[in-house]
């Protein structure tokens, strides 16, 4: 397909504009009409339109006016005599891109072809990222369309009905809790409770309670009955999140609830059966824990009937472009606000970043574009640049900056888990996050998208 179509009736003039564009790299197509040209120009046509104003017949203002009818996005630069300048002013005010006054130079002439080429770039794979997302169904969660996202939502549908526990293994972001919510949505469980746990969150001291349950009176402070979360469960899916950080005394009476699928609340000898499946996750290598003596070989086993790995989104990354338009359209509705076009800058860092912290980041990352923060990514992002740059103040600001970032990242914008690892009081904590304009709230888990 062409990047340019440019139309004259004069023979002379339109060859010696094609040849001139051709020989700066560009693919061109010549027509000596507009009605010529229309026969071949439609709503997806990937370059731009160079058109004379004068011709006979259709003229080039009646050429833009059909073209903007067919795809008001689409680059029209016109040419024009001398006494058709107001004209062709009053053309660009109805969207004409540019106009060129007769006599010009090639590198005017170029120099704005190649500029309306990048525009309708932008325009047009803006168009097919809208597209792949709206294609995407809302009961497809994990979304992607590399092979190895395809074979990944293929084993879960395999596995969905056949009610055995799962171990799901992934780095922190990679969408844990996503799987497991797939699981169970697309399970016979599906009408019961999905009750998540994030074993890692709760204190040694509590999270037997949460999740056994207690009886009134079983401790003091106890002053009614507490149902558990793996009773309230019952008959759903239960998601034990971080299950690397659940101490060997709590592993043993877990495992006991999986071979035995009954459970004894605190206070009380009496067991209870439960109807459960159970969704493990962790974001660490549980077979070396095993060796380590650090985790349970015979509870690895027993949730590994089943073992999804979730990969890395560096490892996907034609994905990012399809996730990123969901999730920036998504943030979009949620701020009030129109999807913005994205430029340049914004496609170089989804097409170049790591994305080490999966897709949490890439959340993150499309909120701040949507709320029109992209001048801040470059330090957001963990990119400073040259860390000698800017007086000694800026850089110590820059510094402290990036720290409290990383503390937030690290501690999923978890306030009293941030102020501990950073060994600061919680007002001086606050005072730094205005001074810096970093809002904590963007660096809590997304539920249903990053967990």
């Amino acid at each position: 397909m062409s990047d340019v179509a440019f139309i004259d009736d004069d023979d002379l003039l339109r060859a010696a504009n094609v040849q001139a564009l051709m020989l700066a790299g560009l693919t061109v197509t010549g027509y000596g009409s507009a009605l010529a040209a229309l026969e071949e120009i439609g709503a997806d046509f990937p370059g731009i339109v160079v058109s004379d104003v004068r011709m006979p017949g259709v003229d080039g203002l009646e050429l833009f006016r059909r073209l903007r009818r067919i795809d008001p996005d689409l680059p029209v630069i016109l040419i024009t005599g001398h006494g058709d300048i107001a004209m062709a002013v009053d053309a660009m005010r109805e969207g004409a891109y540019d106009f060129l006054a007769k006599p010009y130079a090639n590198d005017r002439l170029l120099t704005s072809v190649r500029h309306a080429l990048d525009r309708r770039r932008l325009v047009l794979e803006n168009r097919d990222l809208k597209r792949s997302v709206e294609a995407a169904s809302e009961d497809m969660p994990l979304l992607g369309a590399t092979p190895v996202m395809a074979r990944m939502r293929q084993m879960l549908r395999q596995i969905a009905d056949a009610d055995v526990d799962v171990l799901v293994e992934g780095e922190t972001g990679s969408g844990k809790e996503v799987v497991a919510n797939a699981l169970h949505r697309w399970s016979r469980r599906a009408s019961r409770p999905f009750v998540a746990v994030n074993c890692g969150a709760l204190p040694e001291t509590v999270i037997e309670s949460e999740l056994f349950g207690y009886e009134a009176g079983a401790f003091t402070g106890a002053l009614k009955k507490r149902v558990g979360r793996i009773e309230h469960a019952n008959g759903g899916t239960l998601f034990l999140d971080e299950i690397e950080a659940m101490s060997p005394a709590l592993q043993v009476k877990l495992l006991r609830v999986l071979e035995a699928r009954e459970i004894a609340p605190l206070g009380t000898n009496e067991t209870r059966r439960v109807d459960i499946r159970v969704v493990a996750a962790s974001k660490v290598d549980l077979p070396a824990l095993v060796r380590q003596g650090a985790f349970r070989e015979d509870l690895y086993y027993r949730l590994h009937v089943a073992g999804v790995r979730i990969p890395a989104l560096r490892e996907r990354r034609a994905d990012v472009p399809l996730l990123f338009g969901h999730f920036l359209a998504r943030a979009a509705e949620r701020f009030n606000r129109p999807p913005p076009e994205l430029d340049a800058a914004v496609r170089k860092h989804l097409a170049e970043h790591d994305w080490p912290g999966n897709v949490r980041e890439l959340v993150h990352y499309a909120e701040r574009v949507a709320l029109g923060l992209v001048d801040d990514l470059r330090e957001d992002l963990g990119a400073p640049g040259d860390p000698t740059d800017g007086t000694l103040p800026e850089r110590v600001d820059r510094f402290e900056a990036g720290e409290i970032r990383a503390a937030l990242e690290t501690n999923q914008g978890d306030i009293q888990a941030t102020v501990a690892a950073l060994g600061i009081p919680r007002k001086t904590f606050y005072d730094k996050l205005r001074r810096h304009g970093i809002d904590q709230s963007a660096y809590r888990p997304t539920r249903q998208t990053a967990r």
